[in-house]
């Protein structure tokens, strides 16, 4: 899908297939915001009488659309609520300021726009150009309405069909005309409208690799997709082969990786668009943000082998490596003004003579051995090399995102990642979360938990013996914090749930791969980028 912007003086002479409107539950029924007034005047002021007459509410999700008979050019309108109306209006009122303003920050509840764009888009599909009024919800636009607005349609419009041999239903939307009522505030949304769509190719991006079957998605696969999209972008791509790996002393992506005929590959990202960390010294430009995510292309749980029905859905294993490459090269894209560095060990985990052997002991990068009690818990073992590798570099600070345990759906459900580390990184992460529109939530690492993971014969083991699942989420942080030094600035993201709708789609969030965490990603590249000297 396209985004352009026009003014809406002339909303019902706009050359367009469908016009969405925003509506919210106001005391008497629905109430139109923003931007409907000249849709109002041609319907002779009967606007809200006619959406209470076909039954919408203004709730949040609700959608209705009617005919317009020619009172505009446009065929069709449709209406999708956003809630109540003192609330909705509350939470946009000053994210941000007006389009020509200096501010581009966004607050949580500008979500709730963001999701209205992505139900209407995906109502709408078969419909080819689409003019939406969202961005003018609460008045004048904003740089954040105008980014949710935008944002949120490019989400909801999004298919995965190439390897289809027919198309799956309506196609997509493919274009959207977001209208403002100023003529002066065209120039403006220029800016907004150029995040949104690099945001927006940067969530398709990683839904497709979540998409894409493991038949069609090695290591090595993921490996040249990187260089090819990282490259596009100025981005640097290393690639570790297996015996660059066993050189390097990646024990853990070796052994996880071993017992599959896809051999595993460890790729390195690097966008430089600062002189960065020690420069004032003289020193080589270092990295500002090492983003670290788990790339398990396929994982059966080895030889402590998944049950059939939760390997379904395990091509999305790979879901924290794709949003590593997609915010990297978001970041290259948007120009941002620090160093990023990604690193995305890959690996696939299968059964066989060669595989890893619970009670093994594999020695991880930088000489920590690991005794492997669980080879179900594989993801652990890559992200230990990568972030060792990573925090050679000594960046000022390191995130790593996993679809790590099924503990975190246990605890927050899929639609909330939990987020474990070291309070400075934690706090920097729900706060990009929350610019971002994103649900993450803050959860302890209790010292005490630590005990669980002593070994016998190694250093520590990756999994609690006996089979004890307690606190699995947060015992998993304190293994993956063993691989960076304390003084070192680190978050752990687990994306186990929100990574992957296995329901129905809703608001901007289709079925399968979701894409979440790389809007948190880029903001929170965004906001080092604004604060680094």
């Amino acid at each position: 899908m396209t985004v352009t912007s026009a003014a809406s003086a002339a909303l019902t002479d706009l050359d367009v297939d469908a016009v969405v409107i925003g509506m919210a539950k106001g005391d008497d029924g629905p109430v139109p915001l923003g931007g409907t007034g000249a849709l109002d005047a041609a319907l002779g002021g009967r606007l809200a009488r006619i959406l209470a007459d076909l039954g919408a509410t203004g709730a949040t999700g609700d959608i209705v659309r009617f005919a317009t008979l020619g009172t505009l050019k446009a065929p069709t309108v449709l209406a999708v609520g956003v809630g109540e109306h003192a609330a909705f209006t509350a939470g946009t009122a000053g994210a941000g300021e007006e389009a020509g303003g200096a501010s581009a920050d966004t607050d949580t509840d500008t979500d709730t726009l963001r999701r209205a764009a992505g139900a209407a888009v995906r109502a709408l599909a078969g419909t080819a150009r689409v003019a939406s009024t969202l961005a003018l919800a609460t008045g004048r636009p904003t740089a954040s309405t105008l980014r949710a607005a935008a944002e949120g349609s490019l989400l909801g419009a999004y298919a995965f069909d190439s390897l289809r041999t027919s198309p799956n239903g309506p196609a997509p939307v493919r274009e959207l005309v977001l209208t403002v009522e100023d003529p002066s505030d065209l120039a403006a949304t220029e800016a907004a409208l150029e995040r949104a769509t690099i945001i927006g190719e940067a969530v398709t991006l990683v839904r497709d690799l979540v998409n894409t079957p493991p038949s069609h998605l090695s290591p090595a696969r993921l490996a040249e997709i990187a260089v090819e999209r990282g490259g596009a972008a100025g981005v640097e791509v290393t690639v570790l082969d297996e015996e660059a790996l066993a050189e390097g002393g990646y024990g853990g992506l070796l052994g996880v990786g071993q017992g599959s005929a896809n051999p595993p590959r460890l790729i390195r990202l690097r966008y430089q668009g600062a002189a960065g960390t020690g420069a004032a010294r003289g020193e080589p430009a270092g990295t500002d943000l090492a983003l670290v995510g788990k790339g398990i292309t396929f994982d059966s749980g080895g030889l402590s082998l998944k049950p059939p029905v939760s390997m379904e859905w395990m091509k999305s294993d790979m879901a924290g490596a794709a949003s590593v490459l997609a915010a990297v090269v978001a970041a290259a894209r948007l120009g941002l003004a620090l160093n990023v560095t990604g690193w995305m060990p890959c690996a696939e985990n299968m059964p066989s003579g060669d595989a890893i052997r619970p009670s093994d002991v594999i020695t991880l990068r930088g000489g920590k051995r690991v005794e492997v009690l669980n080879t179900d818990a594989e993801g652990r073992l890559v992200l230990g090399d990568a972030l060792a590798r990573a925090s050679e570099d000594t960046p000022a600070l390191v995130v790593d995102v996993a679809t790590l345990t099924g503990a975190q759906i246990v605890a927050l459900g899929t639609r909330t990642s939990g987020v474990m580390g070291r309070s400075e990184a934690t706090d920097a992460v729900v706060a990009a979360a929350g610019r971002a529109g994103e649900t993450v939530w803050p959860m302890p690492m209790p010292p005490e938990l630590r005990k669980s993971l002593d070994s016998v014969v190694a250093d520590l083991a990756n999994v609690a013996p006996g089979g004890n699942r307690d606190a699995g989420m947060l015992l998993a942080a304190h293994f993956l914090a063993a691989f960076v030094p304390e003084e070192i600035p680190w978050a752990h993201v687990d994306i186990a749930g929100p990574s992957w709708n296995g329901g129905e789609p809703y608001g901007y969030t289709p079925r399968g791969g979701t894409g979440a965490i790389v809007r948190t990603l880029v903001q929170l590249a965004e906001d080092r980028a604004a604060t680094t000297p």
